[in-house]
C-alpha cells in the first residue's frame, strides 16, 4: 500500500468517526465541532483526488464561513440539553409512528415501481432500470440477472453493458467489468460511451497504455462530447510521458 492510499484510509476513518459523533454528541457545540472536523477530512480527501477547487471551496465556504456561523449561533442560544432530552422522549412515540408509516409507504412505492417496470419486461430499458434499482439496494445477484436479461433482449443496448460493468465494479470485480465492456464493444464497436467506460476501467487497473487508447478512441467517435475530451486530456497529462503529451 502506497503513502497516498494510507492517507486516504486515515482521512476516511477520521471522517467516519467525526460524522458519527455529529449525530451522537449530546452537546450541540461538540456536534458542530465534529462536523467541522468532518469537513476538513473531506477536504483532505478531495486534495488526494486532485480536486483542489472543491477542497478549497469546502474549506473557505463551509468550514470557514457556514460552520463558524453555526458554532457562534449555537453558543449564543444557550441551549438547554436537559429540556431537549425531555422533549425528545415526549415526542418519540409520534415520531416512531410517522417513521414506521413512511417506511411502509416507501416499501409500497418500491413494490409498485418494480411491478411497473416488469409490466414492460420485454424492453431492455425496463430490465436495465430494474438492474440499477437492485444494485442500489445491494442485491447484486438480482441486478446482474436483470441486466443480462436486458442484454439478451438487445445485445446492442449500450446502457445495459455499462450498468453491468458498474454493478460488477460495485462488487470490486474490476476485471469482470472490463470483460463485460469488451463484450459490449463486440456488438457496438463504434460506441463512444463503451470505449470511454472501458478506458476508465483500464485506468483503475493501471493499464495506462490501453486506457489512453480507449479514451482517445472515445473522443474520436464523439468529438462534440466535452466530458470525454476533458477526461482524455487529464488522463494524458497524468498517465502519459512528456513525449506523448506533446503529440
Amino acid at each position: 500500500m502506497d503513502v497516498k492510499t494510507g492517507f486516504f484510509y486515515l482521512f476516511s476513518v477520521v471522517l467516519l468517526f467525526a460524522a458519527f459523533r455529529v449525530i451522537t454528541a449530546r452537546n450541540p457545540v461538540h456536534a458542530v465541532l465534529h462536523l467541522m472536523l468532518a469537513f476538513s477530512q473531506a477536504s483532505a480527501i478531495w486534495l488526494l483526488l486532485k480536486a483542489e477547487f472543491l477542497a478549497i471551496t469546502l474549506v473557505l465556504v463551509y468550514l470557514g464561513a457556514v460552520m463558524v456561523l453555526f458554532l457562534f449561533v449555537v453558543m449564543m442560544l444557550d441551549i438547554k440539553i436537559d429540556t431537549m432530552r425531555q422533549s425528545f422522549w415526549k415526542h418519540f412515540p409520534l415520531a416512531a409512528t410517522l417513521g414506521a408509516g413512511g417506511a411502509e409507504a416507501y416499501s409500497k412505492a418500491a413494490a409498485e415501481y418494480v411491478a411497473g417496470e416488469r409490466f414492460d419486461a420485454d424492453r431492455p430499458e425496463n430490465r436495465t432500470n430494474l438492474g440499477g434499482y437492485y444494485a442500489e439496494r445491494g442485491q447484486f445477484a438480482e441486478a446482474e440477472a436483470e441486466i443480462r436479461a436486458a442484454i439478451a433482449l438487445d445485445p446492442s443496448f449500450v446502457p445495459a453493458w455499462v450498468n453491468l460493468a458498474d454493478t460488477m465494479r460495485m462488487q470490486a470485480r474490476e476485471a469482470d467489468a472490463e470483460s463485460a465492456l469488451r463484450e459490449g464493444l463486440k456488438h457496438s464497436p463504434s460506441d463512444a460511451t463503451l470505449h470511454h467506460a472501458l478506458g476508465l476501467s483500464l485506468v483503475r487497473q493501471k493499464k495506462n497504455a490501453e486506457a489512453l487508447r480507449e479514451l482517445k478512441r472515445a473522443t474520436e467517435l464523439a468529438p462534440g462530447n466535452a466530458r470525454f475530451a476533458y477526461v482524455y486530456g487529464v488522463a494524458k497529462t497524468e498517465l502519459a510521458g512528456p513525449a506523448a503529451q506533446q503529440r
